[in-house]
């Protein structure tokens, strides 16, 4: 008697299912030979704990089967090789908890038996005889068998755990590998939050596996990975941060999981690893099963046509969950060094050495084939690229389009290339001359500058004199502006106002303009007193629009620029003069490149100069400029940049202590206000100029 526990079901989606029935119906309807051995009765009952047990009775010896679960929809899938079905009816309604029906088709010399189960569940073999009894036990119930407490002792022939290591892969992954002792382990994963949980039922860790490490240091989303004993059963616990996703899979006595981070990850590296398998998922779990077999499968679920080498034999276990049935494939076939190809819907596999040598051979043929075949010449016209730029090209040593027989001449004067080689090969370069030889496009950019000012400025001032003589003509008492004043009332003389005035502090003018006044006198015998008040606001507005515009081809460079040459004198070294010159000029560069979502990215350097004051008999030159690249919409306005000026001043000249008195201060003191600013904009349009589109400018 001979007992062999499977492992749980699997969830490789409803595709599979689907699959599944169908390749059923192809076996069914496959004849073949007269098998001895048939399956001529079956039965089942309900054992404690939700298990179901299944007699299958044949009419020799028992043969043991093999089989795989799926679990979505769950069921259990038998295969007896060499075994008939001699069967009453076909299929076999049960409606337990755990089991609906059975399913019997025969085919390729063998019978395949498929349970239809309510849930996913684990299932055990045991023959006796004629008799094969399969016992199929709920999920749950083999999950509370592993965790009863028992013995942690390692019992002779008992699988074990040879060995845990962990590495960082070369994505950031955490990858957990867990020797085997024995292919066949029953191996349950889960993912709880935050950890991975694997139990490894009806096995034992020894003492120097039964550790826990520590791999934060790793940097991946792995924190700590705990091994240990559980009853029965071992139990290891991948402890993790961060968002990430699972891959577990068994690859013969080397079980691997890995921890692969998501939040690391660029948009474009996740779109990657999803285009690099995009199949659907699914779950698999054999034991020793024909590699033939497994490809087989694979070719049912996918609808592929398969086409598998003589040369590709063994078996394999293996145990995948949840991953794309092409990464499932490409797994299977690195695990036994095998290759494909795919040429529509037909997959070809062999063994890798063999599919090189094949390749190998095709390209010696390939090329032996072109050696031997006839040249031929041919005149190609080029339209709008240069013949020795695309000559250049078709003839770069590290990209030679031609075969060592081959050679290109060009005509400059006609713009054509004169092809001489094979026809495959005149033909692949006319293909690429056909991409490149186009129309370049070209680009209008609109550039305007706005220079926008407001001036204000306000003056205050007032004059103020008094003269006043006192006394006889011996000893006069004179009051005046300044001792000259004095001087020439004591003598009589005319006295000028500038020299009457005690206090002169006029409003000044602005921008050549002289200050507005009014003035009072009083005068007397003795004594005149004079007060001149002045006053001067000026207010100022402008606005400056430089609209330079340019077309240029798609990548080059234009510059446009607009503006004057200040000339000016210079001295030598030897005392001679020279005239020298000066620019002031309002100009734009720019290099476009148009993108294929007819975006224009632009290169833009735009420089508007002003002639400032001179300093030594030299001009200075204001300069206001800007340098950057921005990307805009065909057609859209983009303000590219700004600089604002302020300039604000208050000044104000007064006579000490007198300009602080009260009501009267005013006299002796003038004000100067000023508030000027100015503003740059500068905005810029590009216009892709279609064909047939008429120059704006």
């Amino acid at each position: 008697m001979s007992i062999k526990l499977k492992n749980r079901l699997h969830r490789p989606g409803k595709r599979l299912s689907q699959t599944l029935i169908a390749g059923l119906l192809a076996l069914a309807a496959t004849s073949g030979p007269v098998l001895a051995n048939t399956i001529d009765n079956v039965e089942f009952s309900q054992l404690p704990g939700g298990e179901v047990q299944l007699k299958i009775s044949l009419t020799e010896a028992a043969v043991e089967p093999k089989g795989f679960t799926i679990d979505e929809p769950p069921r259990l899938v038998l295969d007896f090789a060499s075994v008939g079905n001699d069967l009453a009816t076909n299929k076999i309604d049960m409606n337990l908890d755990l089991v609906r029906n059975l399913t019997a088709l025969e085919g390729n010399a063998r019978t395949r038996l498929v349970v239809n189960l309510n849930q996913a569940a684990g299932w055990a073999t045991q023959s006796d005889g004629n008799n094969v009894f399969i016992t199929i036990t709920p999920f749950m119930q083999q999950a509370r068998r592993a965790a009863a407490p028992t013995p942690t002792r390692m019992a002779p022939g008992r699988n074990s755990i040879t060995g845990v290591d962990f590495h960082r892969g070369t994505s950031g992954e955490a990858r957990v590998t867990v020797g085997l002792s024995s292919e066949n382990i029953d191996i349950d994963s889960r993912e709880e939050p935050g950890k991975v949980v694997v139990e490894f039922l009806d096995s034992a860790v020894p003492e120097e596996f039964a550790r826990r490490l520590t791999v934060t240091d790793f940097g991946t989303p792995a924190t700590t990975v705990e091994t240990r004993q559980i009853g029965d059963s071992v139990r290891m616990v991948i402890s993790a941060v961060g968002d990430y996703e699972i891959l577990a899979y068994q690859t013969e006595g080397l079980y691997t999981v890995e921890v692969q981070p998501l939040a690391a990850l660029s948009t474009a590296e996740i779109t990657r690893r999803k285009s690099a398998y995009d199949g659907e998922r699914l779950s698999l779990n054999f034991q020793n099963i024909e590699v033939r077999s497994v490809l087989q499968l694979l070719a049912d679920f996918t609808g592929k046509n398969l086409v598998a080498s003589d040369t590709v034999t063994g078996t394999v276990t293996l145990r995948l969950k949840n991953v794309p049935w092409d990464q499932a494939l490409d797994i299977i076939l690195s695990t036994k060094g095998l290759a494909k190809r795919e040429d529509g819907n037909v997959m070809w596999v062999a063994p890798a050495e063999e599919i090189a040598a094949r390749e190998r051979m095709e390209l010696e043929a390939l090329q032996q084939l072109e050696e031997l075949a006839p040249l031929y010449t041919e005149y190609v016209g080029i339209n709008f690229a240069r013949a020795a730029d695309l000559a250049d090209l078709i003839t770069a040593d590290e990209n030679n389009l031609l075969t060592e027989r081959g050679n290109v001449t060009i005509d400059e004067r006609t713009n054509t290339l004169i092809l001489h080689d094979t026809e495959d090969k005149i033909a692949d370069v006319r293909q690429l001359i056909s991409t490149l030889d186009v129309a370049v496009q070209q680009v209008l950019i609109e550039s305007r500058i706005v220079n926008a000012s407001t001036d204000f400025s306000k003056n205050l001032g007032v004059r103020l004199g008094l003269t006043k003589r006192n006394g006889g003509a011996n000893s006069p008492r004179v009051t005046s502006g300044n001792l000259s004043a004095t001087t020439d009332v004591i003598n009589g003389d005319d006295v000028e106002l500038s020299d009457r005035l005690g206090i002169n502090l006029p409003a000044a003018g602005i921008n050549g303009f002289t200050a507005n006044s009014i003035a009072f006198a009083i005068s007397k015998a003795d004594r005149l007193l004079e007060l001149e008040l002045s006053a001067l606001e000026a207010d100022g507005k402008g606005e400056i629009l430089s609209n330079p515009r340019v077309v240029t081809s798609n990548q080059r460079e234009a510059v446009i620029s607009q503006g004057s040459q200040i000339a000016y004198q210079e001295a030598s070294s030897s005392g001679a003069t020279s005239t020298s010159f000066k620019d002031a000029v309002l100009s734009l560069r720019v290099t476009p490149q148009i993108t294929p979502d007819d975006h224009i990215i632009m290169d833009l350097e735009v420089n508007k100069d002003a002639v400032g004051p001179t300093v030594a008999g030299v001009p200075t030159i204001d300069t206001q400029s800007i340098n950057t690249q921005v990307l805009v919409d065909n057609g859209d306005t983009i303000v590219i940049g700004g600089i604002y000026e302020q300039t604000k001043t208050h000044s104000e000249t007064r006579t000490p202590f007198l300009s602080e008195l009260p009501f009267v201060g005013f006299f002796f003191r003038t004000r100067s206000d000023t508030n000027d600013k100015s503003e740059l904009l500068i905005f810029v349009t590009p216009k892709i100029l279609r064909d047939g589109l008429a120059t704006v400018l």
